[in-house]
C-alpha cells in the first residue's frame, strides 16, 4: 500500500471547485476538468469592469491591457517559458496545431518529412497528415504492441536527413503513460529535426517545463486544466519569428506572439485562464511550501509535487482492484508509479462491449466514459473498434479515495470476479 507523509488537504482543494459540492463523482477528467471559482471569478469581473477593445489611451482600455498582459505572463510562467511572447493562446488545441502546421508547413519543402505517432489524439496526426498535398511525406511511428510504449531505436530507424518535424503526445489519453519527452528531444534534436508535444494529458498533472524538455512546440488545453475552455500553443522563440503567420497582412513578422492569433487572444478567457497559475501557488502554500512569493516558478513545482503524490495514490487504489479481476485487461502502464504514468486509466473486460459498462454506473452519479477519445488509430491498431473502444477512468487531484472506492462498489457486480 502506497503512502505519503504528506497527504493533500482535500477539504481546502475541493472547496476552490464548486461543483464537487454537489452529488457527482467526476472520474471523466481527460474530457474535461471541473473549474476553478477563482477562474470564473475573474472571467465575471472582466466582462463586468474592463470590457473594452485593448490599447487605447483612456483608462479602463488601460487597464484591460495589463490583464491580459497578465494573463500572457502567467501562462509563461505556467510552462516556464523564456518569455510571453513564446505563448500563443487560442480556442483548442486542435485549432493551434492546426495554425501551427498550416503556418509550419510553409517552411518545408517536397519531400520533407514529418513523423507522427499511432497513439496521439488526431489534433496532433490529422493537420500533419494534411500537408502530403504539398509533397511531405509522414511517416507512423506506430507503439510497440507488446510492452505499449514508444520505442526510441524505432524513431531512430525512421529518421533521415529530410526529417523536419517529430510530433507526438507526452501522455496517450488512453494509456495514461507517460513517454520521455526530454529523451525523445535531445534525439530528434541530435538528428536535426523540431519536436512538437501534445501535453494534454499530462498538463493537469504534472508540471510542465518547457525549456527543462527542450521541446521546439508545446500544446494543451487549459479546460482539462481547472481553467476554462481555452488552449496554449508553445513555441521557441526562434521558430516563431521565422515562421509565417496567419493574421493581417500588416502585423509584422516580429510581432509574437500576434500573428498567429487571428483575431486576437479572448481576453476574458486569457484572464480568466491565469486563475489557474494563482491557485497553484496557493496549493503550495496551503501545505507548507516556504518559497518566496517572488520564486513562483518554484512554487508551481511544490504545487504539482503534492498533485502527483496524492494522484499516486488514486492510480494504486484502482489499479489494485483491477488488476484482481481475471476479465479485465488494463492498457498502458500496470503500476501506480508517478514517474510512469498519470491517472487515467483505461481498460476492457473480455469481449464485452465496452459501450455497457458507463450507463450501468450513471445511477450511482459517478461519471465514467468509453470510446476511442480521439484516438482513434491506437483504438484500431489494438483491435478494439468493434467494442467501443475502452472504459475510461480519468482521476485528478481533487478526487478521493472513498471516491475510488464507491466506484469500485459499483463495477464490482458488473466486472468483478
Amino acid at each position: 500500500m502506497l503512502t505519503t507523509a504528506r497527504p493533500l488537504q482535500l477539504d481546502y482543494v475541493r472547496a476552490q471547485f464548486p461543483a464537487l459540492a454537489g452529488e457527482w463523482v467526476f472520474f471523466d477528467n481527460a474530457g474535461g476538468s471541473q473549474t476553478l471559482k477563482r477562474v470564473a471569478d475573474r472571467i465575471s469581473d472582466y466582462l463586468l469592469t474592463t470590457n473594452v477593445q485593448l490599447g487605447a489611451s483612456y483608462n479602463v482600455s488601460q487597464q484591460s491591457t495589463a490583464r491580459v498582459a497578465e494573463a500572457a505572463q502567467a501562462a509563461a510562467m505556467l510552462i516556464n517559458a523564456a518569455e510571453p511572447g513564446e505563448v500563443v493562446m487560442g480556442g483548442s488545441t486542435t485549432l493551434l496545431l492546426r495554425i501551427l502546421s498550416l503556418c509550419l508547413g510553409q517552411t518545408f519543402r517536397p519531400g520533407d518529412e514529418i513523423i507522427v505517432t499511432n497513439c496521439d489524439h488526431e489534433s496532433n496526426i490529422g493537420c500533419w497528415l494534411d500537408l502530403r498535398k504539398q509533397g511531405i511525406i509522414v511517416k507512423f511511428w506506430n507503439l510497440n504492441p507488446e510492452t505499449l510504449q514508444l520505442d526510441l531505436d524505432t524513431l531512430a530507424q525512421l529518421m533521415t536527413p529530410r526529417t523536419r518535424l517529430v510530433a507526438l503526445t507526452h501522455v496517450s489519453n488512453i494509456l495514461g503513460t507517460i513517454n520521455p519527452i526530454r529523451q525523445i528531444a535531445d534525439l530528434v534534436h541530435e538528428r536535426g529535426a523540431m519536436i512538437c508535444v501534445d501535453g494534454v494529458a499530462y498538463a493537469p498533472h504534472r508540471r510542465v517545463d518547457v525549456q527543462a524538455l527542450d521541446v521546439d512546440f508545446y500544446v494543451f488545453s487549459f479546460y482539462k486544466v481547472y481553467g476554462p475552455h481555452y488552449a496554449l500553443l508553445y513555441g521557441k522563440r526562434e521558430h516563431l519569428l521565422t515562421m509565417p503567420g496567419i493574421n493581417h497582412y500588416f502585423i509584422g513578422q516580429e510581432t509574437i506572439p500576434y500573428k498567429f492569433q487571428p483575431g486576437n487572444v479572448n481576453f476574458e478567457l486569457s484572464y480568466g485562464a491565469a486563475g489557474v497559475v494563482d491557485y497553484l501557488s496557493d496549493l503550495a502554500v496551503q501545505h507548507g511550501s516556504d518559497r518566496p512569493s517572488s520564486d513562483l516558478s518554484a512554487r508551481l513545482s511544490d504545487a504539482f509535487d503534492r498533485i502527483a503524490e496524492h494522484e499516486e495514490l488514486l492510480s494504486d487504489r484502482l489499479l489494485s482492484y483491477l488488476h484482481r479481476q481475471p476479465r479485465v485487461k488494463l492498457w498502458g502502464d500496470p503500476t501506480a508509479d508517478r514517474d510512469r504514468r498519470v491517472p487515467t486509466i483505461a481498460f476492457t473486460v473480455g469481449q464485452l462491449n465496452s459501450a455497457t459498462i458507463p450507463p450501468q454506473i450513471d445511477r450511482h452519479h459517478i461519471g465514467i466514459r468509453y470510446g476511442d477519445f480521439y484516438a482513434r488509430r491506437l483504438i484500431e491498431d489494438l483491435g478494439l473498434a468493434q467494442q467501443n473502444g475502452v472504459v475510461r477512468v480519468s482521476m485528478v487531484h481533487y478526487n478521493t479515495l472513498e471516491e475510488c472506492d464507491r466506484l469500485i462498489a459499483a463495477l464490482d457486480p458488473i466486472i468483478g470476479s
